[in-house]
């Protein structure tokens, strides 16, 4: 009997129409194109404007779109998983807020935040879903909103974050394709590094907390760029060993759009040269849990069936991790 694996069938990505580019945060900040484009690669990002709109309005647009897309009736969604660190509210779940935007009205639904190792999070707990044979059709979405908790006089963080998001469709299959391994580490000693000081349990949200601006994201860059450029690069090359793949047979690396010199650190360690890295923070940003499907979705059109393709990230907490798939369609 043939192994049942989840293969993607179809992805989609959202992100909003305004375009923060580096020329305005020249504006905001003590900052310039060049210094920007030099040490991240980043030239704009997208930020979601407007009353009363979270992170479920990248998810509800990216899922939707990804429905029509497969032609999938939503009430045959089994199970939404998002991945965020900026839900729109504490509870309920971003997750159960997007599956009622889209009609999934015989799903369930939850949320995980790993930052932005959070996709590869979700789409492990997904997959092994549909690997049981529990469910048929899983949705996973990674999504965040950063510019609701980046501090826009803060030049080190501000220049990095964008807003969007994507969502992928798993389905079974008994053909050698889909998400075949995956590596997931975390270190809670890394916390102090790459955190929100304020509005958590441990320190819940005052009138001291908001005046000492400890609602926003804290990255001391240094020591998150060691660990990134150390940890991404490593566990990449050890699901290729594991999975005994050479540089060769990698069609794709989609690694976390975090930083250019971070990408090319972890495309050298694995031996794979700029033609096979998939790379979009040039005009996204660091979208967070987004990034790994947005760049799917940038680059769907020229991805083949059978195509082999490391997906890698890292992010706050720590967390990082590496998922091989094999890609499950042609372009379409």
């Amino acid at each position: 009997m043939k192994k049942t694996r989840a293969v993607i069938t179809g992805v989609q990505g959202w992100v909003p129409d305004y375009i923060l580019t580096n020329r305005e945060l020249e504006t905001m900040v003590d900052t310039n194109d060049e210094w920007i484009v030099t040490r991240t690669g980043i030239k704009e990002r997208r930020i979601l404007k407007g009353e009363d709109k979270g992170t479920s309005v990248i998810g509800i647009n990216a899922v939707k779109g990804l429905l029509k897309k497969t032609n999938t009736n939503p009430e045959d969604i089994d199970l939404i998983i998002c991945a965020t660190v900026t839900p729109d509210m504490p509870f309920p779940a971003t997750a159960n807020i997007i599956a009622d935007g889209v009609g999934a009205i015989n799903s369930y639904s939850f949320d995980i935040s790993a930052a932005c190792s959070g996709f590869l999070y979700a789409l492990t707990i997904g997959s092994q879903f549909i690997e049981t044979g529990m469910h048929k059709k899983v949705i996973i979405i990674g999504a965040d909103k950063m510019s609701s908790i980046i501090d826009y006089q803060d030049r080190a963080t501000c220049i990095i974050f964008g807003d969007g998001g994507g969502a992928v469709l798993l389905e079974p299959t008994t053909e050698d394709v889909g998400v075949m391994d995956s590596l997931l580490h975390s270190d809670g000693s890394g916390a102090p590094y790459l955190h929100m000081k304020a509005g958590g349990s441990r320190k819940p949200a005052t009138m001291e907390t908001i005046a000492a601006r400890e609602h926003y994201a804290f990255q001391e860059g240094a020591s998150v760029f060691k660990f990134a450029v150390t940890n991404m690069a490593e566990v990449s090359a050890e699901i290729m060993e594991r999975n005994n793949l050479t540089a060769e047979d990698i069609s794709w690396l989609v690694p976390h759009q975090a930083n250019k010199r971070i990408i090319d650190a972890t495309a050298n360690r694995m031996g794979i040269g700029p033609d096979k890295v998939m790379l979009n923070i040039e005009k996204y940003g660091n979208t967070t849990a987004g990034t790994l499907p947005l760049c799917l979705w940038d680059y769907e059109s020229r991805l083949k069936k059978g195509d082999n393709i490391i997906l890698a990230a890292f992010g706050g907490g720590f967390t990082w991790g590496s998922i091989y798939l094999k890609w499950g369609y042609d372009p379409k």
